[in-house]
């Protein structure tokens, strides 16, 4: 049976290759980029947002099998907080409805093992609070005091967190909708390319994520992870992320956390 999924983030990278994936096997994809997608939506705004959403409802009739949120930024901007975290939750918030009129509603994000790595506390807190203007006025103090690189983890540890509260809550699994996260580790994209073409950042990169098992990641392996996340199969996990990083969340946290 045809399934019909919305991917932000779809045009690059690891929604590219989740949507080549699930259109390969007979899903209908509803892609949401900032260009060359079936609907063209900026997640940083709170205008684009809504026109994403409404994008995807007309095209899928308001019904949806599935959501993905792969759309992301890792700069040291305030506009990754936007993006990360507020982009997400409110595509996902916004096409809620329709998920719970599937039969099986499945959805994803994607998260990071940069959310287990040191974060603002107020941009984090802000986010959590969905005070966009809060956490855009901490992001800021943090990029004018030079630590822009916190703002990456902090999205992405927010995100978690808002998924680990929401996914098992009346909204989301009261209303049959499985909702969790793939969190990898170093992945090949045009997001980390600059990374790779530096070899101090490299060398930072490889300390901060040691990945034992096969290294950097492609995004097919990723995109691999969401599609069974988002799958029928999947009918009872929910508020989990799920570390796809060779490793590497086991190497920095130890057998402790589990």
């Amino acid at each position: 049976m045809t399934r019909t999924i919305a991917v932000s983030g779809s045009a690059s990278g690891i929604g590219k290759a989740l949507t080549d994936l699930l259109r390969g096997q007979g899903d209908e994809v509803i892609g949401v980029d900032l260009a060359e997608a079936e609907v063209v939506a900026d997640l940083s705004t709170e205008e684009g947002r809504a026109r994403a959403v409404e994008g995807v409802l007309e095209r899928s009739g308001g019904t949806l099998d599935g959501v993905v949120a792969c759309a992301g930024l890792s700069g040291p901007l305030t506009l990754t907080v936007n993006v990360n975290f507020f982009g997400a939750v409110a595509l996902l918030e916004g096409l809620r409805p329709a998920l719970a009129r599937a039969e099986r509603p499945r959805a994803a994000v994607v998260g990071s093992i940069s959310g287990t790595q040191p974060v603002d506390e107020i941009v984090l807190r802000s986010c959590l609070n969905g005070d966009e203007e809060a956490a855009v006025e901490a992001a800021d103090e943090v990029v004018d005091k030079g630590r822009g690189r916190t703002l990456y983890p902090s999205s992405k540890a927010a995100l978690a967190q808002w998924l680990r509260r929401v996914a098992v809550s009346p909204a989301w699994a009261g209303e049959g909708i499985a909702l969790n996260a793939i969190a990898p580790g170093v992945v090949l994209t045009p997001m980390s390319a600059p990374l790779f073409a530096d070899e101090k950042m490299r060398k930072i990169m490889d300390e901060a994520v040691p990945m034992p098992l096969n290294g950097y990641a492609d995004a097919q392996v990723i995109a691999e992870a969401l599609a069974w996340l988002i799958s029928p199969a999947n009918s009872h996990m929910a508020g989990q992320v799920i570390y796809v990083d060779g490793g590497a969340e086991a190497v920095l946290r130890g057998s402790e956390v589990f």
